[in-house]
């Protein structure tokens, strides 16, 4: 879709409902979810992850949304409470939380991700959306969801999947789409063996996004259908996906950058390891996922908090930060942070040394404490003396988690600190 049709763009995206399924609990992260959802895991120095998806909600035109919970959504309730109340109701215009309540059944938690939309279909209703758009609220990344519904509406879909390209290899982790030469898709399958290429280019395959775009109707017929089937899981990709693709016009829309036209930035961040990879991406030259533009800013809910400060200037005691992120509210004292992403409000105390790490809010670590490739969980306190992320026996032996790549992970249950872990 060119770019040369806002007006049209935006009168889809204005009849059009976003749904952002953020009830996961996401395992793979370890300790990092084990007192709150995957989507309200803090990343990128200042933001949690499920300000992406609405971000680019609200920048795409939709302003009407709502975020599915369910699993330990205390803290992503806060955020939301907090961080996006400024849409105007008296417009039309709102972020809805939508939590498991046993609307359809007395004893019924959202079973999967087409039973979590099912369970909400009167207020689905309510809302009379042209078009609903169905987002995982988990990944980072930058999306016009309007040129999608816009492809949707021009190709003619009952249904249209957002997917990137990504090497056949790597497709083995993901819900693969077998499409043909016009986009259609053809097959469906989860984590395959042997996944489907892209016709033409056999290295190269069509994974799902877990985004999708339904016409009104066509979502109700089919989610009604997928209830009243007892062998479903209630799924989309393992269920409302195959059971479709056969009789009706389900189409791939490839997730791509509008001026180059290769695959747009997309991550993954679902195990500790590429949480890890993905913040440290952000504070190099020419990051591949642009935090300073400011055509598609990326809005949160912050603290109002000082500006960083860096005290001591002495050989062997001087506070600095090089080739690292450092937000808001930190106090860098006689200590070196090096490559590393530091949030808000965290303090490191003299003669400490902080390498190739992602430190969360509201950390302390003490004097003379050595830190490298390592994500240390907010509200942990180091003690002084305390050397991370060198030897992996030792920080096993401390009760750490240690990653296969090496990466540590420190949290405060895994220190044994008790601490507020919903604020």
């Amino acid at each position: 879709m060119p770019d040369s049709s806002p007006r049209f763009v935006s009168r889809l995206t204005r009849h059009s409902v976003a749904l952002i399924l953020a009830g996961g609990r996401g395992s793979r992260l370890r300790n990092l979810t084990q007192w709150r959802a995957k989507p309200a895991v803090p990343f990128g120095g200042k933001f949690r992850i499920v300000d992406f998806p609405l971000s680019n909600c609200i920048n795409s035109g939709i302003r009407r949304i709502g975020v599915l919970t369910q699993y330990k959504a205390h803290s992503l309730i806060l955020h939301i409470q907090k961080g996006w109340g400024f849409l105007r109701g008296e417009f039309g215009e709102f972020v809805e939380l939508w939590p498991a309540q046993q609307r359809v059944t007395e004893t019924a938690w959202y079973a999967g991700t087409a039973d979590a939309v099912f369970q909400n279909l009167d207020i689905l209703r309510n809302h009379d959306p042209d078009y609903v758009l169905i987002l995982a609220g988990d990944h980072i990344y930058k999306m016009d969801y309007g040129t999608m519904i816009a492809h949707h509406v021009e190709s003619g879909a009952d249904m249209t999947v957002g997917c990137i390209e990504i090497d056949v290899e790597r497709a083995k982790e993901y819900g693969v789409m077998d499409v043909d030469s016009d986009g259609r898709v053809r097959g469906f399958v989860e984590k395959p063996a042997k996944p489907p290429s892209i016709p033409g280019r056999d290295d190269v395959a069509l994974a799902s996004m877990g985004i999708y775009v339904f016409n009104r109707a066509f979502l109700f017929e089919q989610l009604i259908k997928d209830a009243d089937s007892s062998d479903s899981s209630h799924d989309f990709g393992k269920d409302i996906i195959p059971s479709i693709i056969a009789r009706y016009r389900v189409i791939a829309y490839p997730f791509r950058d509008v001026k180059s036209g290769k695959q747009a930035y997309w991550r993954d961040v679902g195990t500790v390891d590429a949480f890890w990879e993905a913040n440290l991406e952000l504070i190099g030259v020419t990051p591949p996922l642009n935090l300073y533009d400011e055509n598609w800013p990326i809005w949160t809910y912050q603290e109002q908090l000082p500006p960083a400060k860096f005290v001591f200037d002495e050989d062997e005691r001087r506070g600095m930060a090089v080739d690292s992120m450092v937000s808001g509210g930190c106090i860098i004292s006689g200590s070196l942070v090096r490559h590393s992403l530091v949030f808000s409000s965290v303090r490191v105390n003299s003669y400490s040394t902080v390498e190739d790490s992602v430190v969360l809010p509201n950390v302390e670590i003490g004097r003379n404490c050595l830190i490298r490739n390592a994500v240390i969980d907010r509200w942990c306190k180091i003690d002084e003396g305390s050397v991370i992320g060198y030897d992996p026996a030792a920080d096993k032996a401390a009760g750490y988690y240690v990653t296969d790549a090496g990466v540590t992970l420190v949290t405060p249950d895994l220190l044994g600190q008790q601490v507020n872990l919903l604020r």
